[in-house]
């Protein structure tokens, strides 16, 4: 068995936050439905170039970014403009474990599909709202995307170079939503079945996600009032903590501690800055930054990468070269780890998709199902879930509900 076979998500969210803790649920063995609207499904799919193409060549209507968050699920496509389309939602969700939702603060009160309706109807739901701001504050109303999370929330103050802040070039705030979401849920499903619980409404804020996740950054401001400084391709986890040009492509370069430092300078053939009084220890190298990086960046410049990361391996400093993504899946370690899946597409044919990282040894992770067509599974969970029939899912269809 997987971790959470047995429980039954009701997926309303749509982009990226929301659909990819639906999909971690699903890696982890829960049925997740995905609602999507008849026809044209979540906006997602249409955030292309690039999209899926057919086996024959021809470009299908789902972008990559639709099927990076959208893999583990069945889709069941319903108009929740409609009454009878609201009904059917409230139908699901008294079956459900967990709704996950992502629309503007309120929008849903407004049909019956908040959680205080719901949860009238189904104590134990697990009911995970994902918004911008939240559901409280003076912003709540307002709507928001990852960019305006990162500058907001602090950032892109901390990234970047010193006369430039610049934002992360992932969704990364929308990517640790998602995470945080996941933890959420799991807790509440946990406090619900091992505690005898009921289900919770969960408020989560993107904003909220990007200020917790400065995490020492903003811990440090906090007790020294200090704004931290940007430091482009440096780090903060000890000097050097750095990228460097070597001859003919980047690798980067963390020396944690004192040791690692002396047998990366014997690395470097540069013994002299071991006891260079300067750099002989962690708070000095930290002082004396922009010194030692002076002496540094000419020395990598003089080989080509692999000539460094050679040597830095065999003496046991952290060291990789700066891949992009042709390095990243021929990497031997990523290749070794499995972390690109193939599965069957009906459309596309044999599909690479990324895996999940999760690793168990008793509760292993099964081979992912594809991201679905608008509608694919409308019968199936219909029938599965509320048990209707032909005659029901028809007349369904001749009020276009589905």
């Amino acid at each position: 068995m997987r971790p959470l076979d047995g429980i039954k998500v009701l997926d309303l969210s749509r982009i990226l936050a929301g659909p990819l803790a639906g999909q971690m649920l699903g890696d982890l063995g829960a049925e997740v439905v995905k609602i999507e609207r008849p026809g044209k499904g979540d906006d997602a799919r249409e955030m292309g170039p690039p999209f899926l193409h057919e086996e024959a060549g021809a470009p299908t209507s789902d972008a990559g970014f639709f099927i990076s968050c959208n893999r583990n699920k069945k889709s069941l496509s319903i108009d929740i403009g409609k009454p009878a389309g609201q009904a059917l939602i409230r139908r699901l969700a008294a079956e459900a474990d967990v709704l996950i939702e992502n629309f503007k603060t309120g929008t849903l009160a407004k049909y019956r599909l908040d959680y205080s309706s719901l949860s009238e109807l189904n104590p134990k739901l697990v009911y995970c709202s994902i918004t911008g701001f939240g559901q409280t504050g003076p912003d709540a109303a307002k709507p928001g995307y990852d960019g305006v999370f990162q500058a907001m929330g602090g950032m892109m103050s901390v990234s970047g170079h010193p006369h430039e802040p610049m934002k992360v070039g992932i969704s990364i705030i929308d990517i640790l939503t998602s995470t945080n979401a996941v933890a959420a849920i799991v807790s509440a499903l946990y406090h619900r079945d091992a505690r005898g619980g009921e289900g919770q409404y969960i408020d989560l804020s993107l904003l909220d996600c990007g200020v917790a996740s400065l995490s020492h950054f903003a811990q440090n401001y906090l007790i020294s009032g200090s704004v931290p400084e940007r430091r482009g391709n440096g780090g903060f986890g000890g000097i050097p903590s750095q990228a460097f040009q070597c001859s003919d492509a980047m690798i980067f370069v963390v020396v944690g501690n004192n040791e690692q430092y002396r047998r990366f300078c014997e690395a470097i053939e540069r013994p002299d800055l071991i006891t260079d009084p300067r750099f002989s220890t962690g708070p000095g190298r930290i002082r004396n930054r922009l010194e030692i990086l002076g002496i540094l960046e000419p020395i990598f410049l003089t080989r080509p990468a692999a000539f460094w990361i050679e040597g830095l391996d065999a003496a046991g400093v952290p060291v990789a070269p700066v891949n992009d993504m042709h390095g990243v899946f021929e990497n031997p370690q990523i290749i070794s780890r499995g972390m690109v899946n193939e599965v069957v597409h009906p459309v596309a044919g044999r599909l690479k998709l990324l895996a999940s990282p999760l690793r168990f040894s008793k509760t292993k992770l099964e081979p992912p199902t594809p991201p679905p067509g608008v509608g694919e599974h409308s019968d199936d969970v219909l029938r599965g879930w509320l048990r209707l029939d032909d005659a029901e899912l028809a007349a369904l269809r001749g009020q276009d509900v589905l």
